[in-house]
């Protein structure tokens, strides 16, 4: 038996342990260096209609204890990313999200359909990447069960929608584009945040505000998957923030997530799943737990 084994709803997985997009990249140039086995499923980096260039530098910052960014979401468009990288996909020993992004609802559904065709085996939607001009969609409810919609039309593989715990509250959001036809949501993308250098007096990032992600934001996100879970139990939630360690994954499986996604702390370690679903399973022996779905919403009240 499988103890990591676990599920979003009716979709299985080997790992709870998802790779985040956007942190491994495309995924197929670290096929030589990460172990994709370990992982339930790994996300491609986003992908949107046409080419993006990215914002200018500095558009990533260190701070001391987190990371800042505003890439910009920097991409090939969806005709060079498949001629690129589909095949590649194809060969890693892990089920691949191809992940999809646009300025407008028209575009969302235009990469969803190319992605499919890819052979990707679901779909995340990032709705809340906050480094883009305007608003994330992930703020509004009404703006995000559209999008969900367009790319639900799109395809009849299963779909995630990434969600942003700066939308208060977001329990109506997640409500929102389940209701439109995400089979699960991603809890959360990075929080808003900035910095000033005190010496130069110039901001951090190009953009003055970007994505602020890593270790800090972990309890935020935390309380975002319980909200959701408390609201709505029926749906499934992929936990994401700060995690580097076996005992963050269990703290977001008894909050209520059915899988966890880990991003920042690729940047440091690209091999960290392995030593996590190690410590995992060293855990689960030691607590006499036969299974991690166990572990699943199950933490205790005061």
């Amino acid at each position: 038996m499988n103890r990591l084994s676990t599920s979003l709803g009716s979709y299985p997985l080997s790992s709870p342990l998802i790779a985040a997009s956007g942190t491994l990249g495309s995924l197929v140039e670290f096929a030589d260096v990460v172990d994709f086995s370990v992982y339930g499923a790994a996300t491609a980096k986003s992908v949107s209609p046409e080419p993006w260039q990215g914002n200018a530098v500095p558009r990533l910052a260190h701070t001391h204890s987190g990371i800042l960014n505003a890439i910009g979401i920097q991409n090939p468009g969806i005709e060079s990313w498949i001629a690129s990288y589909a095949e590649g996909l194809r060969n890693l020993p892990t089920e691949v999200w191809g992940s999809v992004v646009a300025h407008g609802i028209d575009g969302f559904h235009v990469v969803a359909s190319s992605m499919a065709d890819a052979g990707v085996a679901a779909i995340e939607i990032n709705l809340s990447c906050p480094n883009l001009a305007g608003a994330p969609f992930a703020l509004e409810p009404s703006i995000s069960a559209d999008v969900v919609a367009a790319v639900r039309d799109a395809t009849d593989l299963p779909i995630g929608a990434k969600l942003s715990s700066d939308a208060q509250p977001i329990s109506a959001v997640a409500q929102a584009v389940s209701d439109a036809g995400a089979d699960w949501v991603i809890v959360s993308n990075t929080v808003m945040g900035a910095g000033i250098d005190p010496v130069t007096r110039r901001p951090l990032l190009s953009g003055l505000i970007g994505g602020y992600s890593g270790a800090p934001i972990r309890p935020i996100a935390i309380r975002s998957v319980l909200e959701i879970s408390r609201d709505l139990p029926d749906l499934a939630i992929v936990g994401c923030g700060g995690v580097s360690k076996a005992e963050h994954v269990i703290e977001f499986l008894l909050a209520g997530a059915s899988a966890v996604a880990i991003g920042s702390a690729h940047f440091k370690s690209p091999r960290v799943a392995g030593r996590i679903s190690r410590d995992l399973t060293r855990f689960l022996k030691k607590h006499h737990i036969v299974s991690i779905s166990e572990l699943i919403g199950a933490y205790e009240r005061w």
